[in-house]
């Protein structure tokens, strides 16, 4: 019983350690007008600007926010 027991610790620890890391991402907009998706890691170093969308959970949901600003004008162009 206490083998059963120690096997699925082991097993719960094994699974909880393998869970996946949280990556934030975000839609920028620098003062130039310009828009990017943007790592919340750390802030962009140009000065002047501001943030669209933020907690976003993938990059390619991220791309998804920059193109709609795009269409809807509120950027000018993308990088």
């Amino acid at each position: 019983m206490k083998r059963i027991a120690f096997a699925i610790g082991v097993l719960v620890l094994g699974f909880s350690a393998t869970t996946a890391a949280r990556a934030d991402y975000a839609v920028v907009m620098f003062k130039d007008g310009t828009c990017r998706a943007w790592n919340e890691v750390g802030n962009p170093v140009q000065p002047g600007w501001k943030y669209h969308w933020v907690h976003l959970k993938s990059w390619d949901f991220a791309l998804t926010k920059k193109h709609y600003a795009l269409a809807h004008h509120w950027c000018k162009s993308f990088i």
